[in-house]
């Protein structure tokens, strides 16, 4: 079969934050497992919203009209084995550069379904709070899961954990090698 390709996007505005780190430890694993990573830092990208012209929907050669970066990222989402998705809970749920990302996914479906359909994803989550409930993670957490139950895409594994200051998740030694393991088996599985 070949080499399998991760996909790990970076939905923080920190390049060297926790939700970075754990996915460095999630390319560490992924890479230590045979497969080619790439990794797309969203913060530095110009996504725009989606205007909700539904043009996507009506014609086949397009995925969407609006000309920013998200035109890079379709035939990387498309060619992906797995898709790690990073962010930190902002505000309850994922961050802003994460949410744009996501919403102009719609452009990869239709009448036939969805693109990203039998996809594997990974979801890397920090938060500055003890707790998933009270952070707001639970809430990213099921909005991943709903999501990805909807457009037929697969969850291999959730990493997620709590750290309030830049840098601080990677004393969570427990959760950095969760991260790696994660990794190794977005590489393994098929």
């Amino acid at each position: 079969m070949g080499r399998k390709k991760i996909m790990i996007v970076l939905g923080s505005p920190r390049k060297k934050g926790n939700s970075a780190i754990l996915a460095k430890q999630v390319a560490a694993g992924a890479k230590a497992g045979g497969a080619g990573v790439e990794t797309f830092y969203l913060h530095d990208m110009k996504i725009k919203p989606c205007n909700a012209c539904d043009v996507c929907r009506k014609k086949k050669d397009i995925d969407c009209v609006l000309d920013d970066d998200m035109q890079k990222l379709y035939p990387k989402l498309r060619s992906a084995d797995a898709i790690v998705i990073a962010s930190p809970i902002y505000w309850f749920t994922v961050s802003a550069q994460t949410k744009l990302f996501m919403d102009r996914w719609y452009a990869l479906g239709g009448e036939e379904g969805y693109e990203l359909a039998g996809k594997r994803f990974g979801i890397v989550l920090t938060y500055a709070d003890a707790d998933p409930f009270i952070s707001g993670a639970v809430n990213a957490l099921r909005t991943f899961q709903d999501a990805f139950n909807f457009i037929g895409a697969k969850i291999v594994g959730m990493v997620y954990g709590s750290a309030w200051k830049a840098g601080e998740i990677r004393r969570n030694e427990a959760l950095m090698a969760e991260a790696y393991e994660l990794g190794k088996k977005l590489a393994a599985e098929a």
